[in-house]
């Protein structure tokens, strides 16, 4: 509730708001607290699409999709825009350790919260010196600093966005961010003596479905998000954070429609005029859509023209994940933890060349039942197994499903000194095209396109239409990118740009 002297927001135009998923939950908040009357048109039965949970037999819990949590302040914020205390809807801890990392060659490194412990760690070993590790940290925070205000908080589609006091200080940094060079080879020439460290850095890549090979060295600004702000668990697990933006939208009087899916978003001329269900045509003059912005096109704009270019930009990767319950606790496991291949250029060249899953895979196991106990039975855990791999393209995924179980399956035996597929007492696994079914993300590619070029950052999709006034965009295959933090300023920026 208000308190006294705070007013009710003045009432808008109505906006629809098409997908559940964490951005349209934050856009759908945002635009209802500033007075918006907003409905969620949802083709599942709930919210949070790729966010979701779900259980297996057995009484292992799981959150489906996004795994790591960071920059909880921008969750927060939608809360503190609506004059609520986010500590009542939200709650969260930080990570220490952050990953636990095992090297194809035996090495066990753990990545701790603190970076100065973190770069000890690395020279104890992996022998790289910690003075390096902290030069190169913070050298990934200053281009993060100089760099987020423009690139990710704003529309670089907008005009005004480039006379800005943000973008003055992100283009004096440009010489130093490395544009015409990659990810890898920054890595390589800060870490030259160490290829395991290399490795542990190039996987950044991955947070936006991208190749360190090909990715711009910009990207290595990703690793601050975690080192140098910090990694974070919400209390109950990450679906908590759809709970909460779904709780709040509904106390602003957002309408859910669940098991309503747009068929139609209705034009006149160049205007927005509202969007066609199986069940009703209803009028709104603002219509967002939550959904990838390919199938928006090609499903629910048939009839206009598309922007070719951008929906034909190359896609990121996708993931196969296996869900495990495991009937045994493993004590040298936390929350997040990475089992790296032998050949890391060869199994992205895999993903990315030849559209597969290499010999050898890197696996991400995330346990939740590490912070949240019951999210598996006593002395159990829930196992959430990933790997990266291609876009659907039609893949034969049955026998890719099969032979990548069986490497993960021994990977994970051998570096653990257990037999691990008798623990196995529940399972589940999610594939390309499962994903896609399932989120209509387009060839289920988890980031919409990849950012395998210094450019990729004004090639994706825009926040707003430049044909159909009415008509935005928010989620993770237009600007800023793919996920929770991104996801969440593309919510903020659409708000803002409705607004405005």
């Amino acid at each position: 509730m208000f308190t006294k002297k705070q007013k009710s927001p003045p009432s808008r135009q109505p906006v629809a708001v098409i997908g559940a998923g964490v951005a349209g939950l934050a856009a759908a908040a945002r635009l209802a607290v500033a007075g918006h009357p907003v409905t969620v048109f949802e083709a599942s039965g709930s919210f949070g699409g790729k966010m979701h949970q779900f259980e297996l037999p057995g009484g292992y819990r799981f959150d489906a999709g996004p795994s790591l949590f960071t920059l909880p302040q921008l969750v927060d914020d939608v809360f503190r825009l609506a004059h609520r205390e986010p500590a009542d809807y939200f709650r969260y801890e930080r990570l220490d350790p952050i990953t636990n990392y095992f090297f194809a060659d035996g090495t066990r490194l753990t990545a701790w919260a603190d970076s100065q412990q973190f770069a000890t760690e690395v020279e104890q070993k992996l022998g790289t010196s910690a003075a390096a590790v902290t030069q190169f940290l913070g050298r990934s925070g200053r281009a993060y600093d100089a760099t987020a205000g423009t690139f990710l908080h704003k529309s670089l589609h907008k005009a005004g966005t480039y006379f800005s006091p943000e973008t003055l200080k992100a283009v004096a940094a440009l010489p130093s961010l490395g544009l015409t060079g990659t990810m890898h080879a920054r890595h390589e020439k800060a870490f030259a003596n160490d290829p395991r460290l290399v490795q542990l850095f190039d996987r950044y890549a991955t947070y936006n479905g991208s190749d360190p090979y090909q990715a711009p060295a910009t990207l290595s600004l990703i690793p601050h998000l975690e080192h140098g702000i910090g990694a974070f668990y919400p209390e109950g697990g990450i679906y908590a954070i759809a709970q909460s933006l779904h709780r709040l939208a509904e106390e602003f009087g957002v309408k859910f429609r669940f098991n309503e899916p747009v068929r139609e978003i209705l034009t006149a001329g160049d205007l927005v005029t509202g969007v066609r269900t199986d069940q009703d045509i209803y009028d709104f003059g603002v219509v967002v859509s939550n959904m990838d912005v390919v199938p928006t096109y090609r499903k629910l704009l048939p009839r206009q023209p598309a922007p070719e270019r951008t929906l034909g930009q190359p896609r990121s990767s996708s993931a196969l994940i296996f869900y495990w319950g495991i009937a045994h606790e493993f004590a040298e496991l936390d929350l997040h933890n990475i089992f790296f291949s032998a050949d890391y250029k060869r199994e992205f060249d895999a993903i990315f060349q030849q559209k597969t899953v290499a010999d050898d895979v890197t696996v991400y196991v995330n346990i939740t039942s590490k912070k949240t106990p019951t999210d598996a039975p006593a002395g159990h855990e829930n196992w959430f197994v990933m790997v990266n791999v291609p876009h659907d393209e039609s893949q034969d995924w049955a026998a890719l499903t099969a032979k990548t179980r069986g490497i993960v399956l021994a990977k994970l035996s051998r570096t653990l000194g257990v037999d691990l597929e008798p623990l196995i007492k529940a399972e589940k696994t999610w594939t390309p095209p499962g994903i896609a079914a399932d989120t209509s993300s387009f060839g289920g590619a988890l980031y919409g396109s990849s950012s395998n070029n210094a450019l990729a950052a004004f090639l994706r999709h825009p926040n707003f239409s430049g044909r159909l006034h009415g008509l935005y965009f928010c989620g993770g295959s237009v600007h800023p990118g793919g996920g929770i933090p991104l996801c969440l300023l593309s919510a903020k920026i659409v708000a803002e740009l409705i607004d405005n």
